[in-house]
């Protein structure tokens, strides 16, 4: 007995730990992929532009923090180079988000080679979302895929965050939930005809819908989307199209219809 509680005392240790490791960080900012982003130096001295640092940091894409702003100035040699801005506040604007950037962003503030207060620290968390099969339009970050009726689809929704423990762990002690919900809200959990599954990897929560089109889903809108305490934090929408051959059949067919039927 003695042991058992032994190890109850250490799970919970290291539980608290982690949620320590959350609380510490400034601010939780939620995107979904194609986004943009503004994290928010909150340690910001006046007249700051010039003197602001932003580092990056992911535990499970780098060992040591990458420098994306060095005193105002952008870094040339990191892949984000495009895409980054820093605003007079010495916030920091991301453009198109992507689950590429998710990690903790930290702002640093300078004065004459010292650092001046303490780091303000933000950890950006992306919702992705990803379809098998895959889209048969040149750009894979298009929302729409066109497929046909009668094929089996399956939406692969992932939530990629640094937090450092399973999503089980998240969500019982943060409350966060992941969701796919029709157009009206609804959870899809509640229509038998999908597949809802839920599983986590190193680096992510994931929730898969799986089902059978109907001829009824062209146009059909599903949205994945992260909950907070019942609040909605982001979501991403997905919109099925099918193939343009049968779809320009339809639209003929409805054409020459109507046609005939008005020349009587």
């Amino acid at each position: 007995m003695a042991d058992k509680c032994d190890l109850c005392l250490l799970g919970l240790i290291i539980l608290s730990s982690l949620l320590t490791g959350i609380s510490g960080v400034d601010d939780h900012v939620f995107i979904s992929s194609g986004e943009n982003v503004r994290l928010s130096c909150n340690n910001a001295l006046s007249d700051c532009k010039s003197k602001t640092t932003w580092h990056y940091s992911n535990r499970f894409r780098h060992t040591e923090a990458v420098e994306l702003i060095t005193l105002g100035i952008k870094k040339k040699d990191t892949e984000r180079h495009e895409r980054l801005s820093l605003e007079s506040d010495c916030s920091l604007n991301i453009k198109n988000g992507t689950e590429e950037d998710y990690g903790f962003y930290t702002c640093r503030q300078y004065v004459n080679d010292r650092q001046q207060g303490s780091d303000a620290r933000v950890s950006l968390h992306v919702l992705h979302v990803s379809v098998s099969p895959s889209p048969s339009s040149s750009s894979s970050s298009s929302s729409q895929t066109e497929i046909s009726p009668g094929r089996s689809l399956t939406l692969s929704c992932q939530l990629y965050s640094d937090i450092g423990f399973s999503c089980d762990q998240w969500v019982s002690s943060e409350g966060f939930e992941l969701l796919w919900v029709n157009q009206a809200g609804v959870d899809l959990k509640t229509d038998s005809r999908y597949q809802i599954l839920s599983s986590s990897d190193q680096d992510h929560c994931i929730i898969t819908l799986t089902t059978t089109l109907l001829n009824e889903d062209n146009n059909r809108e599903w949205r994945c989307q992260l909950t907070h305490r019942n609040q909605l934090k982001t979501s991403v929408r997905y919109t099925v199209k099918y193939s343009g051959e049968k779809t320009l059949f339809s639209d003929r067919f409805v054409e020459t219809f109507t046609h005939w039927l008005y020349s009587f």
